[in-house]
């Protein structure tokens, strides 16, 4: 039996997933008034910066093998801010704290300027 290659890596899975929540914070922005669609993006950004948080460390592993530590804790320093607007943007929604998601969706939307839609 020959080898299975999983295709969807953690980096693939973290690229689409930054990509996704560019365009929820986008829509969010756009939304006049709070409603059913604008809790909605707020949920979705929120469970999506979670599951970000949560491919740090599969991709970190294979570094931490090799003894690339350095590295390796670079990278978690550079997508720790991921976990922590996760939990800040799920307290916000869920408490329909409309001027907290605007503020999260905004930080949210500053370190993902880079990405490329």
């Amino acid at each position: 039996m020959g080898r299975l290659i999983n295709p969807d890596n953690a980096g693939k899975e973290r690229t689409r997933l930054t990509k996704t929540v560019a365009l929820a914070v986008r829509e969010l922005a756009k939304q006049a008034a709070p409603g059913a669609e604008s809790r909605e993006l707020a949920a979705y950004i929120a469970l999506s910066l979670d599951d970000i948080a949560g491919t740090i460390d599969v991709s970190v592993t294979a570094w931490e093998k090799r003894g690339y530590w350095v590295k390796a804790d670079r990278f978690r320093m550079e997508w720790l801010w991921t976990g922590h607007l996760a939990g800040k943007m799920r307290a916000a929604v869920l408490d329909e704290d409309w001027g907290g998601v605007a503020a999260l969706a905004a930080q949210a939307a500053q370190k993902l300027s880079k990405v490329n839609v």
